[in-house]
């Protein structure tokens, strides 16, 4: 063995490595040592998307060089001659040629690639199948590149748009900026086309887009057309071509990475390309946003497979059993909770299920309240000697840091669907975490929260032994805050009343809704208490019941009631006489608010076409504020009304969680437990619009915008009048190619811009449409550029929209806006600058 050489061994694999101090990029001075590092710690997220894939690689065996001088690159396809042999391989036989390709199915080629300075992987759409042979694409893929002009701004521009389009075909993308100049978006498929049949759709989507956003997408490869545009690649769902894996390096100057991201990223004005300290970091704080596209493994497989590679035995004191667990149980099933000081604190929480303790973590730990849900990200199962685990991981190992037992004792699992839901019963240690109590706790699989591996984990309020509602460690069954204290129900009847209405009918005399004003986490006032609850995105509503009725009353003060008939449910949940205030949402098949969705039902007024759409679309009523109750009078039935506006925020939010129960269509948000910070990450993790903050001790204003309540949102969104509109070209050359949009300022309808993407085809029908019968032949506003005005349409100032958008301009229009929808709701005198205008 060379002097320079040393024997390491990788999840179980002996491997020879030299030279691990040799640069391989001389401008960041990352070594070999470094990208071995960095595979290691990346394999359990690249390993899903590689495996069972021809690995091809592009190898640097003096380093990447530099930017003025470039090192020399070597293209591989067949196995180089010193292949270890335990590497999983498969021959290929080409048209000329037979070829044996390296499959990354183990950490250990991972390491070996790294010992040949192999810094590029390159895989294709398709996969091994059982037999041996190559299997129809699991994927489609378009690569999106930017031409001379463009970067990765239009790129992003160009992905959000094919993920629109992708949307009206019910396929969800995965985007990845590729560690060089572009964007990959990648799609599931169930295995069912060709390559070729799936090249053809990929080429009809590119031609698609290109006629549609002919100023921004190109379909094909010819140089010259590509200045200032974006190349939709579809040619890579060939069966021949192959593409960079998701997580692979780049042989760039810097040692960038094919990094997966979300889609929230994606539309950040200042979204760039990752290297590998940054997916390092992404992928110990259980970040894997394409972690749904990985290949899964069959029944009856090693299920701690994924535990081992993950784990070097000698390296962290963590038990790393060698052979194939059971898929039967111990008998009586063991839970564990642990607290876990990693790179963030967290709560391991372990459920003992076929062979194996099944696992998620718990950022904010185990829910102690029943009104509060939780996230809960599932990670591999762990071996049933974890169960006594506790100790220090050491720094460079995946998880490390210290372990601690929190709880642990015996589980009744009451329910397990797989991979959807699981209701079990924790009966922990009397000095335990969960307080020596019997605690029945429901995990649900939510999606619709960013990724498949997001759970919700809820404390039941049906525990052992309490016939109905659970204790709490406060004992306040309200959401507010953490540790305070605030007035109970009974509390309420001792304060002064103030009448709203005694039965109004239909909704008459309803109050206004109270408004946010726009804001962001720096701008909160520290002297004050806040409340963090989710934003919605909806429509705003204040709910009456009266005489066994309820109404529905939009901002703009039009009844809605028979639009939403699902929602008399709450006739049922709460006391006649009472009003409240909430959102009406309506969500997708995966869970989440779908503002385009709701749109659907707002526009519908015949009653077959309401009762035909409450089974298709239903909708949801997310209450969070109540207004008015019926107290209890000592002579007789309960008549007296009484108002809750003047009462605090604190106040009204016990009274509500205390008066309204849960239906099916009728939920009650809990507020976040934790600081301002937190409550924003949350609510980007959930897929959410953001948070709105309500001061704890303030009252509630109805019809006046308040600074008690502020917006905080992850993208800029603004209501917007619609004053006219120009043609469109190419695929919308018969219909509108953008709307011209306005917002009151100072009194005056000043313009803003014009908006041409986030439509739908249906949008655009139902535009032309609308504009159509309210055709005039002057502007409106007289500050029109002489660019927009060319072909323009003019429209009375009467529909009301919203766009998001990334920034305004010094002149106050509004940059990069893309469509989000109608808002019939809302009157044309309301729409106001969502944020100061800039001077």
């Amino acid at each position: 063995m060379a002097v320079n050489e040393q024997i390491f061994e990788f999840a179980g694999r002996r491997l020879k490595i030299s030279n691990l101090e040799k640069v391989l990029y001389p401008e960041t001075g990352t070594t070999k040592a470094e990208v071995l590092d960095y595979y290691a710690q990346i394999a359990h997220v690249l390993i899903p998307q590689s495996a069972w894939r021809p690995a091809t690689r592009k190898r640097w065996v003096d380093g990447v060089g530099t930017t003025s001088a470039p090192g020399q690159v070597f293209f591989r396809k067949d196995l180089e001659d010193s292949v270890p042999e335990w590497v999983p391989r498969k021959t290929i036989r080409h048209k000329n040629r037979i070829n044996t390709y390296p499959m990354v199915n183990e950490p250990g080629v991972l390491a070996w690639f790294g010992q040949l300075a192999a810094l590029e992987i390159h895989v294709p759409q398709w996969r091994f199948g059982p037999d041996g042979n190559p299997s129809n694409p699991d994927r489609l893929v378009l690569d999106l590149d930017p031409g001379e002009g463009a970067g990765l701004h239009e790129c992003a521009q160009t992905a959000l748009l094919c993920r629109e389009l992708l949307t009206e075909m019910q396929l969800d993308a995965f985007p990845v900026t590729s560690g060089s100049k572009g964007i990959h978006l990648y799609v599931s498929l169930d295995g069912s086309y060709s390559s070729m049949q799936i090249s053809d759709l990929a080429r009809e989507m590119a031609r698609s887009l290109e006629a549609d956003h002919p100023d921004l997408v190109v379909s094909v490869m010819k140089k010259a057309l590509r200045t200032g545009k974006v190349l939709v690649d579809w040619s890579q769902n060939s069966d021949a071509k192959t593409t960079i894996c998701p997580y692979s390096l780049r042989g760039r100057s810097r040692p960038t990475v094919a990094a997966p991201r979300t889609w929230e990223e994606i539309e950040d004005p200042e979204l760039r390309q990752l290297d590998y300290q940054d997916v390092m970091a992404r992928a110990a704080d259980g970040m894997d946003p394409i972690g749904a596209l990985g290949w899964q493994q069959s029944a009856g497989a090693d299920r701690l497979e994924k535990y081992r590679s993950m784990r070097v035995p000698g390296k962290t004191p963590e038990p790393i059993p060698r052979e194939t667990v059971s898929s039967k149980g111990s008998g009586e099933s063991r839970f564990v909770i642990q607290e876990h000081h990693a790179s963030r604190l967290h709560w391991d929480f372990r459920l003992e299920h076929s062979g194996v303790l099944v696992s998620w973590a718990v950022p904010k730990g185990p829910p102690l309240d029943s009104g509060e849900n939780r996230l809960a990200v599932m990670t591999e199962d762990h071996p049933l000697d974890y169960g006594s685990f506790e100790g220090t991981i050491p720094k460079g190992e995946y998880g490390a840091g210290a372990v601690t037992i929190w709880d642990t004792g015996n589980c009744v699992l009451e329910k397990w669907r797989e991979g959807k839901e699981v209701i079990a019963v924790l009966h922990g240690k009397a000095d335990g975490g969960l307080g020596g109590i019997p605690r029945r706790y429901a995990l649900i699989n939510a999606p619709g929260m960013g990724e498949k591996k997001n759970w919700l984990i809820h404390l039941m309020k049906e525990q052992p032994g309490t016939g109905s509602m659970t204790a709490t460690t406060d004992g306040n069954s309200g959401d507010v805050g953490s540790g305070s204290s605030y007035p109970q129900g009974g509390e309420i009847a001792n304060r002064p009343t103030t009448l709203l209405a005694a039965h109004p009918g239909r909704g008459a005399d309803l109050p206004s809704p109270m408004l946010a004003t726009a804001g962001s986490l720096r701008e909160l006032d520290r002297e004050h208490t806040w409340s963090f609850e989710m934003k919605w995105d909806g429509m705003r509503a204040i709910v009456g019941v009266f005489a066994d009725e309820v109404s529905l009353i939009s901002r703009n003060g039009h009844n809605v009631t028979d639009q939403y008939p699902e929602l008399q449910e709450l006739a049922a949940l709460a006391p006649d006489g009472s009003v409240f205030d909430g959102e009406i949402i309506a969500v997708n098949s995966s869970a989440q608010p779908d503002f385009s969705l709701l749109q659907r039902r707002m526009k519908l007024t015949r009653k077959s076409e309401i009762e035909q759409a409450v089974q298709k679309v239903p909708v949801h009523l997310m209450l969070f504020d109540v207004l008015q109750l019926v107290a209890e009078t000592p002579h007789g039935p309960a008549h007296a009304t009484r108002s809750l506006v003047r009462e605090p925020y604190a106040t009204r939010r016990t009274a509500l969680f205390g008066t309204v129960e849960e239906g099916l269509h009728v939920h009650l948000p809990p507020a976040h437990p934790g600081t301002a910070e937190e409550a924003f990450a949350a609510s980007r993790d959930l897929g959410l619009e953001g948070v709105i903050a309500k001061r704890v001790e303030g009252r509630y204003h109805p019809g006046k915008r308040s600074k008690g309540w502020v917006k905080l949102k992850h993208e800029l969104h603004q209501e917007v009048i619609v004053i006219g509109w120009r043609k469109g070209s190419g695929a919308r050359k018969d219909t509108v190619g953008s709307l011209l949009l306005a917002v009151n300022e100072g009194g005056d309808l000043r313009y803003v811009g014009k908006v041409g993407t986030g439509f739908s085809s249906r949008d655009l029908a139902e535009a032309a449409t609308m504009l159509n019968r309210i055709v005039r032949k002057t502007p409106p506003v007289d500050d029109v550029p002489a660019s927009d005005r060319r072909d323009a349409v003019w429209a009375s100032p009467r529909l009301v929209g919203e766009v998001k958008y990334s920034e305004r301009t010094p002149g106050n229009k509004l940059r990069h806006p893309a469509w989000r929808g109608w808002r019939p709701e809302k009157s044309a005198d309301s729409v106001r600058w969502e944020n100061p205008p800039t001077k």
